[in-house]
Formats: structure tokens, sequence, C-alpha cells
């Protein structure tokens, strides 16, 4: 949301809520790879309340010398997909975000798991070498809410 632009990299609304893959207290940047997987990613969020909100999409640059790590699906518990999120996978991310082996971690996605979604530590060393570039606005066509 355009409001939260500032703090976007911060890592602040999952450490104050948690998610799937961090505890409560563990900060942590949910990202997609791609526009669309973020956008399917928050709509199962939003409710019809929700049809005004302008939301920002960032695009981030990762330079090729910075480590990156991967959950292959064939690697995670079988409850992964449980709704709502189970202590398994957030012991999973919150252990890779405690260790701080690397900035970026490649997990799949619960709705489309052939597609994936990545959790950035925002407290990594190499966090400050990841450039994010300015901004697009981004809202839902009326047709998404029926």
């Amino acid at each position: 949301m355009e409001r939260h632009q500032h703090d976007a990299f911060s890592g602040e609304g999952a450490r104050l809520f948690g998610g799937r893959w961090n505890h409560k207290g563990i900060p942590t940047v949910y990202l997609s790879q791609n526009l669309s997987l973020s956008a399917l990613e928050m709509f199962v969020r939003l409710t019809r309340k929700d049809i005004k909100i302008r939301f920002l999409c960032f695009k981030i640059e990762l330079p090729g010398s910075v480590k990156t790590e991967e959950i292959p699906v064939v690697d995670l518990p079988k409850d992964w997909q449980q709704q709502p999120p189970p202590e398994s996978t957030k012991d999973i991310g919150t252990r890779w975000l405690k260790d701080g082996r690397s900035v970026l971690l490649r997990v799949p996605s619960v709705i489309i798991p052939q597609e994936f979604n990545y959790l950035l530590n925002p407290l990594h060393p190499d966090f400050k070498k990841i450039k994010v570039r300015k901004p697009a606005l981004f809202s839902y066509t009326p047709t998404m809410w029926k």
C-alpha cells in the first residue's frame, strides 16, 4: 500500500504479525518472483472493503555476488500448505533468518507451488547491496471483485 512505501523493506509487518515463513518478532520481507504471483498472493488476503486500495510494486535487483538459498518442495514438511500456516514452516524460515547464511531464500508458493516467493532478510549484511527501484502504482481491476 502507498502509505507503507517508506518501510516496505523493513520487515516490520512480518515482525509484528508473523507469516507462513517467520514467527512473530522476526523481521522479514516477503517477495514474489513476478508481479502476477505477488498480486495473487495479496488478493487471497483481501476482502471487498479493500477494493479501492492502491498498491505499489517494487522491482529489486540482486547483484550476482550475493548468496541466495532455495528450499525445494520435496524438502518441505507434509503440512507446509496448511492454512493457517503451520509451525513447521515458521520454524524453517525463522531458523534461516536467524542463521544469516544468505540474504534471500526461495520458497514455493502455497497458491501455485510451481512458482516461487522469496524471503528477504533485512538484517543480513548483504541487504544493503540490493537495489530497490522506484515503485509503480498497482491496483486490481474491478472485474476481480465479484
